[in-house]
């Protein structure tokens, strides 16, 4: 046993105690700055030395979990903050901008992500007897306070990577374990939401999976509130309440990320990206482009190959794999 496994003499370890730890997996397991997929199905280890002035990404419904440093997420017109106190809780995919705003080399930002299937969590509310949660939609993205309780099952969960004969058998019950702190946290109410498709955030959840796989053909809005069955206006205020954006903002934001990969790795010019993507205009790509991004689609292209950035992976896995520590690098 490491001297780094005992824990304080006191009879409760602290959050720091446990944050240590889970930053000294976290540094053996990745090694290297980026994504590190682990032997645990749905567990994601990150690891960053630079900060990073905003990148857009979508987050797909996953808990992440800071041990070291600090990010600032923007969704539509919100920011949330999450760090070494605080966890961020993501209920649906959601286009947002990412900044790590505290990594180092002495530092570096380490976090782990844990994918949140909402198969589980409606199998754990109904062995929990959880009441359906209100027909009242509210924002799918949400901070938590980090206790004692929910570390100490993500640092077990974690430490299996030591043992990985013991994943199969114990994994589950301990990500069991995991999805039951969290329905029973704060944050409890997205993931309620996530996990019953008859309520409204359900619906939006529907209407979300229908834009990505539809976003380069125009949007009717009509067309989408009766694949979801709900009113147009309905479908407005909900998808908002849920996203921070309308259908449209939406479906703009999941075009631009794709334009700009296709530009980065596939070197397609902006005009060609712009109408693979949807946009008829060239010009009213540009603009919208400039918008998000702050400069033009070539300028902006060529600051990112001279930045060396990271490239995102191509939309087909961007929406349906991504997490929210895509945005790291």
């Amino acid at each position: 046993m490491l001297l780094t496994d005992i824990p304080p003499t006191s009879s409760r370890p602290s959050v720091a105690w446990y944050q240590r730890e889970l930053s000294a997996i976290i540094e053996r397991y990745s090694g290297s700055n980026g994504f590190h997929k682990t032997a645990i199905g749905g567990l994601t280890l990150i690891r960053g030395t630079q900060t990073s002035a905003g990148n857009c990404g979508v987050y797909k419904p996953a808990m992440a979990l800071i041990s070291q440093g600090e990010k600032h997420v923007t969704l539509g017109e919100d920011s949330f903050i999450y760090d070494q106190s605080r966890y961020l809780v993501s209920s649906v995919d959601l286009p947002v901008i990412g900044r790590v705003t505290r990594a180092s080399e002495d530092e570096p930002y380490l976090c782990i992500m844990f994918d949140l299937d909402p198969r589980r969590i409606g199998e754990m509310m109904s062995e929990m007897k959880l009441s359906r949660p209100p027909s009242a939609s509210g924002r799918a993205m949400a901070v938590g306070e980090l206790t004692v309780e929910l570390l100490d099952p993500m640092l077990r969960l974690t430490r299996l990577l030591d043992n990985p004969q013991d994943i199969p058998m114990l994994a589950p019950m301990i990500e069991r374990e995991l999805l039951y702190r969290l329905l029973t946290g704060e944050c409890g109410q997205r993931l309620r939401n996530l996990a019953v498709a008859e309520s409204q955030t359900g619906q939006i959840s529907r209407a979300i999976d229908w834009l990505k796989t539809n976003y380069t053909q125009p949007l009717r809005i009509e067309d989408l509130a009766k694949t979801v069955h709900m009113s147009e206006s309905s479908l407005h205020h909900h998808f908002k309440s849920v996203t921070a954006m309308s259908p449209l903002q939406y479906q703009k934001m999941l075009r631009l990320q794709e334009a700009r990969r296709l530009m980065l790795t596939e070197m397609q010019d902006a005009a060609s990206a712009g109408h693979r993507v949807g946009y008829e205009s060239p010009s009213q790509f540009s603009r919208e482009y400039s918008r998000l991004y702050g400069a033009p689609p070539l300028r902006d292209i060529s600051q990112l190959r001279k930045l060396s950035m990271g490239m995102p992976p191509p939309l087909s896995s961007h929406v349906q794999a991504q997490t929210p520590t895509s945005m790291t690098q």
